[in-house]
């Protein structure tokens, strides 16, 4: 059985909004909530806190929140820091938000896109090798998806090395990039390519 702590420590108001609102989020992205809750304690934590601390704070679980601290270490989100006269283990997370958006980006590319991209090719591979049977349309939608999936995933690999004060200006012009972009491709809003 599950042992919960007590009561919860006191959070500061804004601090316990984000804390639950983020947890909220985490689960429609897809990771446990408790994971999320606990990285955003850490990320708004001003000192290293121990399993006991976050248990104690967010009212969890002690199994809970050490299976979400391995799962939040294995996204090298958070690490451990040595805290003087104190042999128990403390967690920092990571505080640089592209270093943690870096990170969260080439963990869900591993476990989410890099299968697709591989059964792409796998597709398109015996695709090449013998294509009896398959339309031209559905050749063309295979092309187009192996095109598509192939670009995007070497401009991934492309923004991992531009440096984030560069991203950054680049987010910030927005609509500008993208009004730029009309003006020289002379066309409005791009058109599905047809089958």
């Amino acid at each position: 059985m599950t042992e919960i702590t007590d009561e919860p420590r006191e959070l500061p108001p804004a601090v316990e909004q984000i804390v639950l609102r983020w947890g909220d989020l985490g689960g429609q992205w897809g990771v446990n909530r408790s994971v999320a809750q606990i990285q955003a304690l850490l990320f708004l934590s001003d000192r290293p806190l121990t399993a006991e601390d976050i248990a104690e704070t967010l009212g969890m679980a002690r199994s809970n929140v050490s299976n979400s601290l391995r799962e939040l270490m294995t996204w090298k989100l958070i690490h451990r820091v040595p805290v003087l006269g104190d042999r128990r283990d403390h967690y920092e997370a990571e505080t640089d938000l592209w270093q943690m958006a870096t990170k969260v980006a080439q963990g869900r590319k591993a476990r989410e896109i890099d299968p697709m991209v591989a059964a792409i090719r796998e597709a398109m591979a015996s695709l090449d090798a013998d294509s009896t049977g398959v339309s031209a349309q559905v050749k063309g939608r295979l092309h187009r998806m192996h095109d598509f999936v192939t670009t995007v995933d070497s401009w991934y690999q492309q923004m991992l090395h531009v440096p984030p004060e560069t991203l950054m200006r680049l987010i910030r012009m927005g609509a500008k990039v993208v009004g730029l972009l009309n003006l020289v491709g002379g066309k409005g809003r791009g058109k599905a390519e047809p089958d």
